[in-house]
């Protein structure tokens, strides 16, 4: 009897330690899991990061800005008022 309950013992062991290093919810899935999460959160900072520039370029073109239309007409379209020269220099190589 003493004997039986020893191997029941380490069988619950080894069961209990296969959980902890190789099952599901192991160690190695809950680093793998805050790994992702970290990732998840650097990921979402950078998109917050791009809509409040992406928010603040729109107040600024519904606000009636004429400088930032012409920028950015200027930039996007190759806006040229009358009276000045447009130059387009091409790098060769």
């Amino acid at each position: 009897m003493k004997h039986a309950v020893t191997i029941l013992l380490a069988v619950l062991l080894v069961f209990l330690q296969y959980r902890l290093w190789v099952g599901p919810g192991s160690l190695a899935d809950v680093h793998r899991m805050h790994t992702r999460a970290e990732t998840l959160r650097v990921e979402i900072e950078a998109a917050q990061a791009e809509n409040a520039a992406l928010s603040a370029e729109i107040a600024s073109l519904k606000g009636e800005d004429a400088d930032a239309l012409e920028a950015r007409a200027r930039r996007q379209l190759g806006l040229v008022r009358e009276g000045e020269e447009f130059f387009l220099v091409v790098n060769e190589g």
